[in-house]
């Protein structure tokens, strides 16, 4: 029985690599476009001089063109060194209520949608789950005295994950303008 198996075992590698050339002759993915560098930027809830919570539109890094296996040619930024990583699953229709980031911490949504409001300005952001699902929450009670306000509108759950930043410090960007950022500046594809 041993013997057998091993046999069954050493032989598996040669039955393989005999297939391989059928399968990789077969391949009709075309190659990724070329990608160029080009900046991230996010929809950023932070506090301004009046200690208020604004939203604004940052540009945050430089994507880069990624020489990594497996996603090498991809856009890629390192935005900061985390410190944890968290997943939230949010109830369809929740009201998160008036509140303050807990923490400098991306958030990015992978699904459904979250409009966020401002207590001292008319100011909205509407976030969709997905590609342009990513903010930077930085409106922690040093920096605005009331927070904001997150109501998930959506009719199913909305699902994501924050990452506190290391040092709860800002990453190194640079204001594009107020309120939130606009489907074409969130887009990387252009």
């Amino acid at each position: 029985m041993i013997s057998t198996v091993i046999f069954f075992l050493a032989s598996l590698p040669i039955i393989l690599c005999a297939s391989l050339p059928d399968t990789a002759t077969t391949n009709t993915l075309k190659p990724p476009p070329k990608l160029t560098p080009q900046p991230l930027n996010i929809t950023t809830l932070t506090g301004n001089a009046k200690n208020e919570s604004v939203i604004e539109c940052w540009s945050v890094a430089n994507l880069a063109v990624s020489t990594t296996p497996g996603i090498q040619g991809a856009l890629v930024a390192s935005l900061a060194k985390p410190n944890a990583l968290n997943f939230f699953n949010i109830p369809a229709k929740f009201d998160g209520g008036l509140h303050n980031a807990p923490v400098v911490q991306w958030v990015y949504f992978t699904s459904g949608s979250a409009l966020i409001s401002l207590p001292t300005s008319p100011d909205k952001a509407t976030i969709t789950g997905g590609a342009n699902g990513l903010i930077l929450a930085a409106d922690i009670a040093a920096v605005s005295k009331l927070g904001h306000t997150t109501v998930y509108p959506s009719k199913d759950q909305t699902v994501g994950v924050t990452i506190p930043v290391a040092g709860n410090r800002v990453p190194e960007h640079k204001v594009l303008h107020p309120g939130a950022c606009t489907v074409k500046e969130l887009d990387i594809s252009r």
